[in-house]
């Protein structure tokens, strides 16, 4: 096969993806709504965004917690000296 052909077999797969990408971009919400409308909606699951900030939450939870302990046994050496 020449060059011609690879060529456009290679920007026809790549056409047939974004294709794909977009009709079940524009069908997403009515899909959605079918769904709710069935009763047979899917779990939505947290997007990357959504699970990185709930990581940055827990790990400032961790931070403050661990600096308070760390300030109350500073305070308690403090007292003991």
């Amino acid at each position: 096969m020449n060059t011609h052909f690879k060529d456009a077999w290679y920007h026809l797969r790549h056409a047939g993806s974004h294709l794909g990408r977009g009709i079940r971009e524009e069908l997403g919400p009515a899909e959605r709504k079918a769904r709710e409308m069935t009763g047979r909606e899917r779990p939505t699951e947290p997007s990357r965004r959504e699970k990185m900030r709930d990581n940055l939450r827990d790990v400032e939870h961790k931070a403050k917690k661990r600096s308070r302990t760390a300030m109350r046994d500073a305070r308690n050496r403090m007292r003991m000296s």
